[in-house]
């Protein structure tokens, strides 16, 4: 076979063979993962806050109240006082705070750390711890420890009723130093009480009072500020516009006071004190109300007449306090009763009769039936105010009688009659020594206001 005709006979099979061992092609390499990264969802917006102007907080308030006492005599209601408040207590729960003055305290026994010089026309006040129940059950959020009273028992009394009110929920103010905060809703809420009774938040420091009102507005979206001041009695109804006195004592200019309060932020102002009622106004949009009476006095305190009239004043304000609008319920107290809904609204018409005299256009419209509307008032002409008495920014309780109290006690004379004046710095000093705190550090300059509110305390803590 010739060599080509072998090739021909070979070169299939060759190619046969090749193709038998021709390798399989290495495959692709696998692509690489893509990564798919998943955004989380936006967090949502926070809600907006609330307008304050949109919200509402309904505020009931009333005078004073004493619902029995036991000292030194037993003078509590047949039934303990149980259905005391009864009557009134559906107007008090319906408010998203309801607020009173409490008169006296609330203590188990002691002896009063006020002294009487003739204990025949001396009141002194002291009701059962177990009394606090018929104030939670009436409904009070907060009571004023700011009053002639608070202390017939001494500091260390009116210090029982504030762990009393306290561990019953009840907020308190009166001492100095003493408010109250609390959330209603979602409103921050403080309440501040004054009166001219020494070591409480004292009316007669007009400055002090401003100041520490100021303090509050701008952390509180509510300022409530109450006040024990003006004088006493059945003819005391009109506000006279200028510095009261009672018994010789200093009650105070309550419209300087409430007036400047709200200047410096008060958003609602409650007077009791007088133990009748007094007229109302609104001023810059805020209600000022200059007495609600006796409210709730089962004994001691006459009632007869006017002065057992009282009204249930529940405002509106919005979130920013502005007054909304209100209502007048009014109660009248025949005894041995507690309070009961007067059918002849004599309170309410009391208030506007009141109202119109004093402010002539107190921009509250009285509307029958005893609910309350915003009014057009005219611009006010502005009070001229002695500066001599706006107070130095301090709690003031130097009065005569506190000093005739310390000098009784200690002695600055030499028993013939020789000695500083009472009052004097070279008296106070002489305090100080006797007290062996002349040389402490903590204790206030004696021309200052606060000497006596401080010197006041460290005394009460004294054995005597």
């Amino acid at each position: 076979m010739s060599n080509s005709w072998r090739w021909l006979v070979t070169a299939p099979a060759m190619l046969l063979a090749a193709c038998a061992t021709t390798p399989e092609p290495e495959p692709p390499p696998p692509e690489p993962p893509v990564e798919v990264i998943v955004e989380p969802p936006p967090e949502p917006a926070p809600p907006p806050e609330p307008d304050k102007r949109d919200l509402r907080i309904t505020i009931a308030s009333v005078g004073d109240m004493m619902l029995g006492t036991d000292y030194p005599d037993n003078r509590l209601p047949d039934d303990d006082g149980v259905g005391f408040l009864a009557d009134v207590t559906p107007y008090l729960a319906a408010a998203d705070l309801a607020f009173g003055n409490l008169e006296g305290v609330l203590v188990d026994g002691g002896e009063p750390g006020k002294r009487c010089s003739n204990p025949a026309a001396c009141y002194r006040f002291r009701s059962p711890t177990r009394y606090v129940d018929h104030f939670v059950n009436a409904g009070f959020d907060v009571l004023s420890l700011a009053n002639n009273h608070a202390r017939d028992f001494g500091e260390s009394g009116r210090s029982m009723t504030m762990r009393v009110l306290a561990d019953a929920g009840i907020e308190h103010s009166g001492r100095v130093g003493d408010f109250a905060s609390l959330e209603v809703g979602d409103l921050k809420v403080a309440v501040l009480a004054y009166a001219v009774t020494r070591n409480s938040n004292m009316v007669l420091d007009y400055a002090y009072a401003k100041e520490t009102v100021a303090r509050f507005d701008a952390s509180h979206d509510i300022v409530i500020v109450s006040f024990h001041g003006g004088a006493e009695g059945r003819d005391v109804t009109r506000v006279p516009f200028a510095e009261e006195e009672y018994y010789g004592e200093r009650r105070g200019d309550v419209v300087r006071f409430a007036r400047g309060v709200v200047d410096a932020g008060a958003d609602l102002v409650i007077g009791h004190g007088p133990h009748v009622v007094r007229a109302m106004e609104r001023y810059n949009d805020r209600l000022i109300a200059y007495s609600l009476g006796n409210f709730a006095t089962y004994y001691g305190i006459s009632v007869a007449g006017i002065k057992g009239v009282a009204p249930i004043l529940t405002t509106t304000l919005d979130g920013e306090g502005r007054f909304v609008d209100g209502s007048v319920v009014s109660t009248v107290q025949i005894r041995p009763a507690g309070p009961s809904i007067d059918p002849t609204q004599r309170a309410f018409r009391l208030l506007r009769d009141l109202s119109g005299e004093d402010f002539g256009t107190p921009g509250i419209e009285f509307v029958t039936g005893g609910q309350l509307l915003p009014a057009e008032r005219p611009p006010l002409e502005p009070i001229v105010y002695d500066p001599e008495l706006e107070g130095d920014g301090g709690p003031v309780s130097c009065t005569e009688p506190w000093f005739w109290e310390l000098e009784t006690r200690f002695g600055t004379g030499d028993g013939m009659g020789h000695g500083p004046d009472m009052g004097s710095d070279e008296w106070k000093s002489v305090i100080e020594f006797k007290l062996g705190i002349r040389d402490d550090p903590a204790v206030p300059d004696v021309t200052s206001a606060r000497w006596c509110s401080w010197v006041d305390r460290y005394v009460d803590t004294l054995p005597r």
